[in-house]
C-alpha cells in the first residue's frame, strides 16, 4: 500500500519537516496495544457502572465529587491549554515552569504521551476530513451506516487500530528538540500512575479510611479519566458531524455549544479550524471558553506572552456565505 505524504506545512500549525517522509508509523507492539485497551476500557467500564454503583451502594461523598471535579479541571486544561493550544498550535509563549506544568497536567489526562498526541493532532489538521486524517467521521461515506461507522471510528475506534498513526519525526520535530518536553514524554508512565493514585491517597487521608481511598479511586480516578476521554473524543466525532459552521474552513468542523463547558471551550470547533493558532476558540460574545480565560489570566500574571488573540478583521473575512 502506498504511504501517505504531505508536501508542505499546514496553515495554523508549527512547521513540519519537508520531504517525502511517510506519515504512517510502525505497527504497535502487543504490549503497547494492550496498555491502550487497559487505560481506555477499564475507566470506561467504571463510567458505565457509576450510576448503578452510586444507587446501590451510596458510596459517593462530597470528597469524591470535589476530587473528581478538581482533577477533571486540572487535566482537562492540561490538554486544552497545554497539549492543544500551546504545544500543537503555538497560540502563546509560556515561561519554563508553565510549559512543564502544562505538559505534566496534559499527560495526566491519560490520552497518550505528549509528543504522540501533538503529532496525531497536527496530522488531523493537515488532512482534516480527508484521507490521512486519523479520526474523521466522514472517511466511509455519507449513508446512515457509513456515518455510524464513521462516528465510532472518530470517537475512539481509531485508537484500537494496530498501526501507529502518528509520525513524530515529521509532525512534531520541534517538540523532539525540547529537552523538557522529551523528558515529560518519556515519563508518561509516572504521570499515569500519579493521575490514578493521587486522588485515592487524598481521599484516604481526608476520610481517614481505606473506604475513602477506594471510593476516591473509583470516582476521581477511573470515572473522571473516562469522562474526560469522552469529552475530548466528542470534539473529534460530534464536532465534525453536527453543529453550526459560521466560518469558512476546509473541512466539516462545527461549533457544538452543549459541549463547551465540559470541553473547556474546545467544542467551538469550526472557529478553531477557521483560525487554528487563535488562543480563543469561542470568539463570539457569550461563547464559554474556560481555556482562553486561563490563558488570559496567565498573560496578566506575566507567565505567558505573545498570545494570539482573535482578530475581528480576520474572522470577518472568514464568515461563511
Amino acid at each position: 500500500m502506498a504511504t501517505l505524504t504531505q508536501t508542505g506545512p499546514t496553515p495554523g500549525t508549527p512547521a513540519v519537516t519537508t520531504g517525502p517522509k511517510p506519515i504512517l508509523g510502525d505497527v504497535r507492539d502487543a504490549g503497547r496495544q494492550s496498555l491502550i485497551y487497559l487505560f481506555l476500557l477499564v475507566p470506561m467500564a467504571a463510567l458505565a457502572a457509576a450510576v448503578p454503583f452510586a444507587w446501590n451502594t451510596g458510596l459517593l461523598s462530597w470528597t469524591d465529587i470535589g476530587l473528581a471535579v478538581g482533577f477533571y479541571l486540572l487535566t482537562l486544561h492540561g490538554v486544552t491549554v497545554g497539549f492543544h493550544r500551546l504545544f500543537t498550535h503555538g497560540s502563546f509563549n509560556p515561561n519554563r515552569p508553565v510549559k512543564i506544568a502544562l505538559a505534566i497536567l496534559g499527560s495526566m489526562a491519560v490520552q497518550g504521551p505528549l509528543i504522540t498526541w501533538v503529532a496525531d493532532h497536527r496530522r488531523h489538521h493537515a488532512f482534516s476530513d480527508k484521507e490521512g486524517d486519523p479520526h474523521s467521521p466522514w472517511l466511509f461515506g455519507t449513508s446512515a451506516l457509513a456515518l455510524t461507522r464513521g462516528f465510532w471510528h472518530a470517537h475512539m475506534g481509531w485508537m484500537f487500530q494496530p498501526r501507529n498513526t502518528s509520525n513524530e519525526e515529521r509532525f512534531a520535530p520541534d517538540l523532539r528538540r525540547d529537552r523538557d518536553l522529551v523528558m515529560v514524554d518519556r515519563l508518561f508512565w509516572v504521570w499515569t500512575v500519579a493521575t490514578f493514585f493521587l486522588p485515592a491517597v487524598l481521599g484516604g487521608l481526608i476520610a481517614g479510611s481505606w473506604t475513602g481511598a477506594a471510593t476516591a479511586f473509583f470516582w476521581a480516578s477511573l470515572v473522571r479519566v473516562s469522562a474526560l476521554h469522552h469529552a475530548t473524543w466528542s470534539t473529534n466525532s460530534i464536532c465534525h458531524m453536527i453543529g453550526e459552521r459560521p466560518f469558512k474552513s476546509r473541512d466539516k468542523a462545527a461549533n457544538f455549544w452543549p459541549l463547551a463547558l465540559l470541553s473547556g471551550g474546545e467544542s467551538w470547533h469550526n472557529s478553531h479550524h477557521a483560525d487554528p493558532t487563535c488562543a480563543r476558540h469561542g470568539v463570539k460574545r457569550g461563547q464559554i471558553d474556560t481555556s482562553a480565560r486561563i490563558i488570559w489570566f496567565m498573560e496578566r500574571a506575566g507567565w505567558v506572552s505573545d498570545v494570539k488573540w482573535p482578530r475581528p478583521e480576520r474572522f470577518a473575512k472568514l464568515v461563511a456565505d
